[in-house]
């Protein structure tokens, strides 16, 4: 259970106490995100279930993005530094959070993470979130955009059970399709269709950290959407 928010839980914290909680951490959401557009890193929230892959995204992203771009991490986790420790190997400057019983990282994790790792020489920053479909998408951390990672393995209609998260979600990628032709009966078209019904703006890339299937497609989006947000904080 986790202990600052209760996950959603009336009896275990009141819901003036949950809003008092949520307006400190956009409070502290907001310092980490002008910190990050002072310094031109770009900062993005990757969220999802345990095992839908974020850290072998984050690890085929560096490989791609090896020489060209300064990348860093932040992984959340309940007991272990364990994805932390696997970035660490594929050369991504990395800072673990063991939350221990919270289901989630909060904005203030966030900025005490950032005052023990070099942070501001970055291109990119990836915030990996615990793994959880329910409290992360709740809460901001100053991220620029949010990604969910959503495994084939985990069945169809995931959007519309959790619409929370993929409500809030910038992108969504549907990883470890090199596994659809043992898995007879998924469609990544179901899938489609359940994102279009819960996502304001509908975005979805197929992913597979073992072929190498969507890396590229993944990379453009990423240098894309960096690009469109420095252009727009150029401008403001």
């Amino acid at each position: 259970m986790c202990e600052s928010c209760g996950c959603g839980d009336p009896h275990l914290v009141s819901v003036d106490v949950h809003d008092r909680i949520l307006s400190e951490n956009e409070r502290q959401a907001a310092h980490n995100r002008e910190h990050f557009g002072a310094a031109g890193v770009f900062a993005l929230n990757l969220m999802g279930s345990p095992g839908a892959g974020k850290t072998a995204i984050l690890e085929a992203t560096a490989r791609r993005l090896a020489g060209r771009r300064k990348l860093g991490a932040i992984a959340g986790d309940l007991a272990t530094d364990h994805d932390a420790a696997r970035l660490e190997r594929e050369g991504v400057p990395s800072r673990s959070i063991t939350t221990g019983n919270a289901c989630h990282l909060d904005a203030a994790m966030v900025h005490h993470a950032l005052h023990h790792m070099a942070w501001d020489a970055l291109d990119y920053l990836f915030i990996e979130n615990v793994g959880n479909l329910v409290c992360p998408a709740v809460y901001d951390l100053g991220e620029h955009l949010n990604v969910v990672a959503l495994s084939v393995t985990e069945g169809e209609d995931k959007p519309l059970k959790y619409p929370v998260m993929f409500k809030k979600a910038d992108l969504v990628l549907v990883t470890k399709i090199d596994l659809l032709p043992h898995l007879p009966g998924i469609s990544v078209d179901v899938i489609w269709d359940a994102l279009q019904r819960v996502m304001p703006k509908p975005t979805m890339l197929t992913f597979s950290a073992v072929t190498g299937e969507g890396v590229d497609e993944w990379i453009h989006w990423l240098e894309s959407r960096r690009d469109a947000i420095s252009a727009a904080v150029q401008n403001s």
